[in-house]
């Protein structure tokens, strides 16, 4: 591991943690859209992050082989998805511009799959896993400064 290792790491989840807020604050904006340029209401988007598995790894003298899957190098965005699994909202106006003409749903508009109290839950994890990251780069930060006082 390199001197710099704690750092990058946390790089990684501060730039993850940073666009899973603003896709976070995207759906939370369109949360009342039920017309977009695809057609069909607002769908909720997601982030979905994996770790990232580069490199060589330090294994540790103290757990075996198989329980130890080496040394973390960070998170990575894989994609961004439209949670398509979940159906939008119905809400009976047939006043709405955009309320169903015809058929059994008729006067019922489709709002977003998007619910805003899991999403402000969803916006407070984020932060707080952003929090923690700063945490790791300024922990790091003022550990290099102590050794740089110890060689004075």
């Amino acid at each position: 591991m390199g001197m710099f290792s704690s750092i990058n790491i946390a790089a990684t989840g501060l730039t993850a943690q940073r666009l899973r807020q603003d896709v976070i604050a995207d759906n939370i904006a369109n949360a009342n859209t039920t017309r977009t340029t695809e057609g069909g209401p607002f769908r909720r988007s997601r982030v979905i992050l994996r770790p990232r598995a580069e490199g060589p790894y330090w294994q540790s003298p103290f757990l075996p082989r198989e329980l130890d899957n080496g040394v973390g190098q960070g998170v990575r965005v894989t994609s961004v998805e439209k949670d398509l699994d979940e159906e939008p909202r119905l809400v009976y106006d047939p006043t709405h511009p955009d309320a169903i003409q015809s058929g059994p749903r008729a006067g019922y508009v489709e709002y977003p799959n998007v619910s805003v109290v899991s999403e402000m839950v969803d916006l407070i994890d984020a932060s707080r896993a952003y929090e923690a990251n700063v945490a790791v780069v300024n922990g790091a930060r003022t550990m290099f400064q102590r050794a740089l006082e110890i060689g004075r």
